[in-house]
């Protein structure tokens, strides 16, 4: 094995630090500094005109920060990574950098409620328009496309129907056009599926999720070609000012290095969970991605490692019965987000996507009777006797 071929388990722990730097800290220290000293006045002007790296300002770029960049980077596959203060503060910095006034974007057939508020508000401002569509065949993405579009933003799966796109499939119909890919990655992680492997240009990231694991950072990730990132550093990241802190970027960083054990435990548990959910007389319909009744299944063995820690379900009743059993619920948390090691649960509906109007929402199949369920690393025998007893009353 030598140093630019370690796997995923090594890399995640180890790649971009290196302890003998830093008087031998196994840790990577936090640089909690807004702005750094020049050598010379001289010095100050090659690193703000260009031709000395270095640290300037912390919003620019953070020696704790450029660890968790580079092994963002080398987990996805891609030439940069950049960190954000938020999901969202990277997926609308790589948006904004890659459109413009009276572009149009091609989206998969859901996305998160966010998303969607942030195109709505670019169609606002800037008469940006977008359609979503089920990219289930390239004849289909080729008849969308507009000598507009600038863009196609996929989820994959789909939050929060579970709903699977073909990465490969979409990226060969782009490079027809020439128009980048941009993939939000965070139901998978890169342990799971590495969307760049399969010709797409841009991978995004809530870290918030799984990349952080534990609840306690809000932040935002994107990989792609180093060209474009650079620009995106220079541009919407800077100007608009979503830099993570230092000390989230440390959060994550020792989040990230249990990431391969979390989501097999996280897979573990949510196969068995969905099987006893799927037999359950109080369950409608059950979506996980590794079902092999799933309708994307032989797209999810094709480039997902395994069906992740997300299950959707439907409640056999009405909106009513499906908060009601959110209530009577123990210890599975009825909270928004996850990724977590706790158990979380949330209707869609009327929290993550309420933003998305009722006609939209139930095309995208997000329906009132719909439950998403963030499966922990709990004993997944408790998580299963809440979430019976729970549908024993309804």
């Amino acid at each position: 094995m030598t140093k630019d071929n370690k796997r995923f388990e090594t890399t995640v722990i180890h790649e971009g630090y290196d302890a003998k730097n830093m008087h031998g800290s196994i840790s990577t220290p936090i640089f909690q500094t807004s702005t750094y000293e020049f050598e010379s006045a001289q010095q100050g002007e090659r690193r703000f005109a260009g031709e000395e790296e270095g640290y300037v300002y912390s919003r620019i770029g953070n020696p704790t920060v450029s660890v968790l960049e580079k092994r963002i980077a080398a987990l996805e596959n891609g030439e940069r990574g950049l960190a954000f203060s938020s999901g969202m503060g990277a997926i609308s910095a790589i948006i904004i950098a890659l459109t413009k006034a009276n572009d149009h974007i091609l989206c998969s057939s859901g996305l998160y409620g966010c998303t969607f508020g942030l195109l709505t508000l670019m169609k606002e401002k800037y008469n940006m328009s977008y359609d979503f569509i089920s990219m289930d065949t390239k004849e289909e993405i080729r008849s969308r496309i507009k000598p507009e579009t600038s863009c196609i933003y996929v989820e994959t799966p789909i939050n929060p129907t579970m709903k699977l796109i073909d990465l490969k499939m979409v990226a060969e119909v782009a490079k027809e056009h020439d128009i980048p890919v941009v993939v939000d990655n965070t139901f998978s992680s890169p342990y799971l599926q590495r969307p760049l492997d399969l010709g797409c240009d841009v991978v995004v990231h809530s870290a918030t999720k799984y990349l952080n694991g534990h609840g306690d950072v809000i932040a935002g990730l994107a990989v792609g070609k180093k060209e474009l990132l650079d620009e995106v550093s220079m541009t919407t990241q800077k100007d608009i000012g979503g830099m993570i802190g230092p000390f989230d970027a440390w959060l994550l960083l020792r989040g990230m290095k249990t990431l391969p054990l979390r989501m097999d435990r996280h897979s573990d548990n949510a196969e068995k969970i969905f099987d006893k959910l799927h037999s359950h007389p109080k369950v409608k319909n059950t979506y996980y991605p590794h079902d092999a009744n799933h309708p994307d299944y032989a797209i999810a063995k094709k480039q997902m490692k395994r069906g992740g820690g997300v299950i959707a379900f439907e409640i056999d009743g009405t909106k009513e019965s499906a908060q009601t059993f959110l209530n009577d619920l123990s210890f599975v948390k009825v909270a928004v987000s996850l990724g977590d090691a706790e158990t979380l649960i949330e209707h869609p509906a009327t929290m993550t996507h309420a933003v998305i109007p009722e006609e939209e929402r139930l095309q995208m199949g997000i329906t009132d009777q719909l439950i998403r369920l963030s499966v922990g690393l709990e004993a997944w025998e408790d998580i299963w006797e809440d979430l019976e007893l729970a549908l024993s009353k309804l």
